[in-house]
């Protein structure tokens, strides 16, 4: 049984790519389809989120990525937290956990104002019980940037 102790929350590296991709296929194949804006950004996470000014984070276990999380820089303070994964045989260790909280302090690190997040209430549940005991409050929904969104979160950073 893992440990929170046992786990690494660290910066992402080129050779985490695939496991970055292939973790996040993973979970949105498991619900919905995978959308061409998916696939862009997990075959190119240089260009649509480092390069850009945001981050990825990723969840190191036994040496082994077991989730992601990245920060996309929006502009003017606006960042979007996406690509949150866990895998699934590593879910219920408080990895999400860890994850959420190590990009939120980097978050604040890059001087970020607001966060923010799109999920789907029906198929991530617990997903979006975690995002709200990180502190993320529902916001209206303002676009459908990804087909499967069906809620919108935001936390202010202080």
């Amino acid at each position: 049984m893992t440990n929170e102790r046992k786990v690494e929350i660290t910066d992402y590296k080129p050779e985490y790519q695939k496991p970055f991709k292939d973790l996040n296929v993973a979970w949105i194949e498991k619900a919905h389809v995978v959308e061409d804006v998916d696939i862009e950004v997990l075959d190119n996470p240089d260009k649509y989120i480092l390069n850009g000014g945001g981050c990825i984070l990723v969840a190191i276990y036994e040496e082994e990525v077991v989730g992601t999380c990245a920060l996309k820089n929006k502009g003017n303070g606006l960042y979007e937290l996406t690509k949150m994964t866990v895998r699934e045989d590593m879910r219920g260790f408080k990895i999400g956990h860890l994850l959420g909280l190590a990009t939120l302090e980097r978050a604040r690190e890059l001087a970020a104002k607001k966060v923010e997040l799109y999920s789907n209430r029906d198929t991530s549940a617990e997903a979006i019980q975690l995002y709200y005991k990180l502190g993320f409050e529902e916001i209206p929904l303002d676009t459908q940037e990804y087909a499967r969104a069906n809620i919108k979160m935001m936390i202010g950073m202080s």
